[in-house]
Formats: C-alpha cells, sequence, structure tokens
C-alpha cells in the first residue's frame, strides 16, 4: 500500500518505511531498482534522491494514473500487474537487478477517491479496480456470485469470523449500486458490539478488493519471481498491510534461506538443498511511534527483506 500523502503543493509524497527501504538498498547500489507497486512514487522518488546517478528505477504499476506519474518522475514506467514481473522486465532490462520493492495493497490515492470504490467511508460505484486487467468488478462479486463463494472470501480474505451471517446479509440485500449501500447493509447485518470497534464493513471490502484483483495470487508470484530474478548479493523488500500478504512472504523467504537438511552426523550432503536467500529481517520491521502518529495508515506496515546468495 503506497501510503502517500499531499504536502502542501498537493502531491503525494509521504511512503512508509522509506528511510527503512533505502537503508536496505544502499549495500546493492549502483544497480537497477524495480519498483514493483509504484503507486504514489513515494519510494521511487526517496531512491532517486538518495541514490542519484547510481540507481535505475523501474516502475511497474497496474493504475494508468500511476504509470503516467512515473513517467513524469523519469522513471522507466511500466504498465502491467506484478505478478507477471519478469515478462514486463525483461522487455526493459539489459542485467538483473539489484533491487526490487514491494508496497502491497490499495494506494493511498485509490482510497481517496470515491470514484474508485475502495472506500466504506465515502460513497462511489462498487468497482475497486486496481487496473483494468483485473477479472471482476466489486459489483459483479456481490450481485451476481453465490452465497457460498461469498462466505469464502469474506472469510479466507476478510479474516471476519461472521462471514457466513455477512455473506447472508449480502444476498439478501442485492442488488448493490453503491458503496454506501454495501457498507450500511454490513454494518446493519453486524452485533452492535461490533459496530463500536472500527467500521463494520472495513474486512468485508477487503475480501472483495482482494477477489477482484487477485492479490494474493499476485503476490505469491510476484515474490517468487523476485526471488528468481534478484542478481546474486541482491535484495527483495516486501512491505504488507496484512497477515495474508505477510504469511506469502515470510514463508517465501524462510522457504530460500533452507540449506541442508542432511542430520548433522552424515559425512556427506544426500540432499543436495542449498540456501538461496539470506534473511535479512529475521523480524519484521515496524514503523515508528513518530511515524504511525504523523501516518495513522502506517500502523499495520510490516516490511520483510532478504538477499539472494551467489549460486
Amino acid at each position: 500500500m503506497n501510503q502517500d500523502r499531499r504536502n502542501e503543493d498537493g502531491e503525494y509524497h509521504r511512503p512508509v518505511l522509506v528511510d527503512e527501504v533505502a537503508e536496505l538498498l544502499a549495500p546493492v547500489m549502483p544497480g537497477v531498482v524495480i519498483d514493483a507497486t509504484f503507486g504514489g512514487g513515494g519510494h521511487s522518488r526517496r531512491l532517486l534522491d538518495e541514490f542519484g546517478a547510481d540507481v535505475t528505477v523501474v516502475g511497474i504499476d497496474r493504475d494508468p494514473e500511476a504509470v503516467e506519474r512515473a513517467r513524469e518522475l523519469g522513471v522507466i514506467a511500466v504498465q502491467g500487474n506484478f505478478a507477471h514481473l519478469e515478462d514486463l522486465s525483461d522487455r526493459y532490462l539489459d542485467q538483473a537487478p539489484a533491487g526490487i520493492l514491494f508496497d502491497f495493497g490499495v494506494s493511498s490515492r485509490q482510497l481517496d477517491e470515491a470514484s474508485r470504490g475502495f472506500s466504506y467511508r465515502k460513497d462511489g460505484p462498487l468497482d475497486m479496480r486496481m487496473g483494468p486487467d483485473a477479472a471482476y468488478t466489486a459489483a459483479e462479486i456481490v450481485n451476481d456470485w453465490d452465497e457460498r463463494d461469498l462466505v469464502r472470501i469474506i472469510r479466507d480474505y476478510g479474516e471476519e469470523p461472521l462471514a457466513r451471517r455477512l455473506a447472508a446479509a449480502i444476498v439478501n440485500g442485492r442488488p448493490f449500486n453503491s458503496t454506501a449501500q454495501l457498507s450500511t447493509v454490513i454494518a446493519q447485518a453486524m452485533p452492535a458490539a461490533r459496530r463500536r470497534a472500527g467500521h463494520p464493513a472495513r474486512r468485508t471490502f477487503q475480501a472483495i478488493r482482494i477477489a477482484v484483483n487477485g492479490e494474493l495470487d499476485a503476490v505469491r508470484s510476484g515474490v517468487d519471481q523476485a526471488v528468481d530474478m534478484i542478481r546474486p548479493g541482491g535484495r527483495v523488500v516486501a512491505i504488507s498491510y496484512h497477515s495474508l500478504e505477510d504469511r506469502i512472504v515470510k514463508q517465501r523467504f524462510v522457504a530460500g534461506a533452507v540449506g541442508c537438511t542432511c542430520p548433522p552426523d552424515l559425512p556427506v550432503c544426500g540432499c543436495d538443498t542449498t540456501a538461496e536467500l539470506r534473511l535479512l529481517t529475521r523480524k519484521p520491521i515496524r514503523a515508528s511511534a513518530d511515524e504511525v502518529e504523523s501516518n495513522n495508515r502506517a500502523r499495520s506496515a510490516v516490511l520483510r527483506a532478504a538477499q539472494r546468495l551467489a549460486a
């Protein structure tokens, strides 16, 4: 989630954990860095400011507006889904990247624009597509999917314990034409105690958004490709905003860091397993109290990083 807010000039500029990202990528400069989730461009701006001519940034995003911002910044701008990271990058690179950065989820700009349909607080169309390549709109999911599939995504993608209750309320409330309609029906279906504990539609909207954009499959595919693409000594940095994303990143990094699994008393390795990664974050990095105070959306950010070992 590219957490950029507006400065006095109206420009989105504040990415989450920007100092930590720059610090992690500093040892691999000079080189190419792929910003696989360009968004508002805050991380890319910082890298250009920090490393100047030592860094070449490739900015990838599904959103045409984000791609236009990347062009304005002067980076190599690519429209596409990071689920196809290798194919997208091969068109523009003649060398393996030194760093690949992911900042998962929906951008602040997308959340703030009611017309994109991501917000449960602002009325807008039931869209939620991050880019024109999305397979569905939110309207198609809430109005056309059967109750069993709604239960599955609300439970699995929203981690919502009341998934069955909410899915039934959605089916009974059809048809939906706006985010406000959907948010209201979800809120009314919630017990009073849940309505007082944060916005009752948050988890369901998250679940629908993930389903619309195929986000978890993209995270899995993108991180796999990043590990394969990065040059020896290069680094993959990933910022997640909920446990589903973070679990995928953690499991991939941990699996890549596993070396020989033979019993310690075996004189010669028989498993032929070699670690491909070194974990740079045994524990995930989180935003400081000061950063959270100035940008509440940094509260849930979790950063993990790994370094590619020599073959």
